[in-house]
Order: structure tokens, then sequence, then C-alpha cells
């Protein structure tokens, strides 16, 4: 057996896995050097899981982030000849010369990784989407659908809106079941793993797509844990924008890669559905004076901004027609940048939106993240307004302070120049 000693602890586990004929052949080589790779590091993790066996997928998703190590392993793979039979979705890099011509010349390294990894991942058979929300528009699961998903906010939105079916992969992981086809059955997979152990009891007003964004960010400070959540009290089924933004933040302010809400998730029609006889460890109890404290505590105060930065996930077509209808027949006192997936600007080409936006001095680019470190170096040391907990909190690293406001009180403070109130 191959390389048996590495899972000498639990060979039992490993045995069983392959005694599957087809995966065996992959195993050892059958199918080439590549995919017995990736089936060795799947391997590992199904071990580590006590997964019982491998099960097909149907969709993958890779968070590609033009980063050494996304590089290094996307390299190692296609140098062994490996090839992705579920061609993945992938997350955005950098739109080079959008930047180079509107923002700045991008540093010789930085072109030099983005375009390295853009190559891989193309020779691995990726469709280069360069997208953080594929779940909406170009890699759209069905209920029950078993796949392999990486990325904050793809993972959520795909369990607990859709009711599809992924762990949480990191990109590694899901460029090794793009390869395979298959992955270890084990966690959110089964059954039993994807019921609610705490109740989350909703006692305030939660309404809009921002107030979303603060309900996900409060949760994960209330309570640490990683078991599935139920929440209850919430009787407005959010929007698309809600569902994205509120797992986007869950799954930053802590690690929640799924959740039900009782009576509009599909898996949780009642309360009792949602726990499936499970026994609750716990009830947390979230009222206005929860959602007021993180904000203030989350939003900072009113101050001069240097730029807006809205796309953290990407934003979707309702949120630029609302952008372009609060800057429409005015002018941004700072440069505005609104990050979107390539059939997003799309849209707005046609729907008129672009051009709204660009004469009031802003951007609308595709294919570009806001945390990819050669990108957004002018703003380094700055003050930006973004309406997205998640693009705040990543850009700490890189010395950007922002000021978190709702998407319309953003825009306005880009056309003042500064946070008001």
């Amino acid at each position: 057996m191959k390389n048996a000693g590495f899972y000498k602890i639990k060979t039992t586990c490993m045995v069983r896995i392959l005694a599957n004929e087809s995966i065996c052949a992959k195993y050892h080589g059958k199918y080439g050097e590549g995919m017995a790779y990736a089936l060795e590091i799947q391997l590992a993790i199904g071990n580590a899981f006590d997964a019982d066996r491998f099960v097909p997928i149907t969709r993958t998703h890779v968070a590609l982030s033009a980063q050494d190590a996304d590089l290094w392993f996307a390299e190692k793979m296609l140098s062994k000849g490996a090839k992705c039979i579920i061609p993945p979705t992938v997350n955005p890099s950098i739109n080079l010369k959008y930047l180079n011509d509107h923002l700045f010349e991008i540093p010789k390294a930085g072109k030099e990784i983005v375009s390295a990894t853009n190559e891989a991942y193309r020779k691995l058979g990726a469709q280069l989407t360069f997208d953080c929300t594929p779940y909406l528009q170009q890699n759209v699961p069905a209920f029950g659908e078993v796949i392999a998903f990486s990325e904050s906010s793809a993972t959520p939105y795909v369990n607990s809106v859709i009711g599809a079916r992924t762990n949480r992969e990191g990109s590694n992981s899901a460029l090794c079941a793009a390869i395979t086809g298959v992955v270890p059955r084990y966690g959110l997979l089964l059954d039993e793993n994807r019921k609610a152990e705490i109740v989350v009891d909703v006692q305030a007003k939660v309404e809009t797509d921002f107030d979303y964004q603060i309900l996900g960010w409060c949760y994960p400070e209330k309570y640490k844990g990683l078991e599935i959540p139920v929440f209850r009290g919430i009787k407005k089924r959010p929007t698309p924008e809600g569902f994205m933004n509120f797992g986007a933040q869950l799954n930053t302010s802590g690690c929640v890669s799924m959740y039900h809400i009782e009576g509009i998730t599909p898996e949780a029609p009642t309360l009792e559905a949602a726990i499936g006889g499970k026994k609750i460890k716990e009830t947390i109890v979230i009222t206005d004076k929860d959602l007021a404290e993180t904000r203030e505590r989350l939003c900072r105060e009113p101050k001069k901004i240097d730029f807006a930065m809205f796309g953290c996930p990407h934003i979707t077509i309702n949120q630029v027609a609302t952008i372009a209808r609060v800057c429409e027949g005015k002018k941004f006192k700072v440069p505005v940048w609104l990050l979107v997936s390539s059939l997003t600007k799309e849209l707005a080409e046609r729907m008129g939106y672009n051009a709204i936006i660009q004469r009031a001095g802003g951007h609308i680019v595709s294919d570009t993240c806001i945390d990819v470190p050669p990108c957004w170096q002018p703003y380094y040391h700055g003050v930006g307004v973004t309406d997205s907990p998640k693009c705040a909190y990543y850009n700490e690293i890189r010395d950007i302070e922002f000021i978190i406001r709702p998407i319309e009180e953003s825009v306005q403070a880009a056309i003042d120049g500064e946070v008001l109130k």
C-alpha cells in the first residue's frame, strides 16, 4: 500500500475507503501522478475526519488568491500532470490592465504572480470567472447537490440558503476535489451533522441588508463555538444580498459554515426540523442593544475619507443600481471602487449604471479582490468607507482604516468626502 505508514493511525479507515475499485485505481496512478497526488491529500483529510468512503461531486469552486502558497500548489499539481475533471470557478484576483490604467502601475512582482497564477489555473482546466459569489451567477448548485466549495461567503450560502452540501474546503482541498471528482464523506455531507445545536433568539429589529451584516458579526461575538446555529424570530426573508452578507460576516467574525433561519432556509421549515432531535447546547439571545453595541464597536467614528470601496463579497447588479441612484448627477470627492463579477460589469454597462458611476468619478472593475496584496497600495495607511465589515477586517493588516456604513450612506460619504454621522 502506497505510503501506508502515513496513515498508520487510521489504517482501517484508509482500507475501507480504498476498497472502492475506481478510487484505488486513481490512488495507484492509473490516471496519472497528479490525480494520485490529489487523492493522497484527500485521503489524509478523510482519515483525519474518519470518513467512511469517497462520494462523487458535481461542482467545485476554488478560492484562488494569487499569493505565494496558492501559486506554489497550483504549479505543483500542474507539474504532476493534473487536470480538473470538474472545472472549478475561481475567486477574483487583480484586473491588471484596469488598475494599471486607472489607479497605479502594479509592481512587477505583483504582475508576475497574478499572471503566473492565472495561467496555472487555466492550464489545470479551471473556469477563470474571477468572482467570489459564484453561487449567485455562474456556479449555482441545487438542493442536496454534493459539491466542493471554498470561499468564506460561498460555503454558508450554498449550505444554508440553497441546501447544497459542501464542507468548508480550503482552496487546495477544493482544487484536489476538482481534479479527482470526489470528496471524502464527512462533516456537512452527513444528515446528522447539518442539524442545529445552538438556538439564536433574535429579539431585535432586523430588516435591511445592513442589519444582516451587523447580526452576522454580532452572533460570533456572543458565541464562539463551531456548532450550527438556528436563528428564530426573523419574520421577513432576506434579499439575496442580505443572505450573502449575513453568511460572509458569520464566517469572518466567526467560523460558521452553515446556519438555519426558522421558517426561511430550506432545511428549517420549523425549529424542530432544524434541530432534528439533537440536544440544544445553548440559547443565545440577541437584542437591539446587542446590535447597537456591535455597530458602535465595529463601524467607527465619522471622519474625512480618502476613498470608498464596495465589493467584499462582490456586489450584485442590484447594489450597483443603488449606488448609481444615489450618485446620479453628482460628483465624488474621493475615488470610488465597485468590485464586481465580469457578468455584473456587463449588466451595469447595458443598464447605464456604469456611465452614471463613471460620470460621478467612480470605477466599476471586474475580476478584482480587496484582499490581493499588490492591488491597493496607494490606499495603504489611508481611511476608506465601505458597507462591508469583512472588507474592513481583511485590510487591517495593511493599515487601511475603514469606516463602515450602510451602502447608501457610504456613497453619500464619497460625495461629501467624509463620513458625517
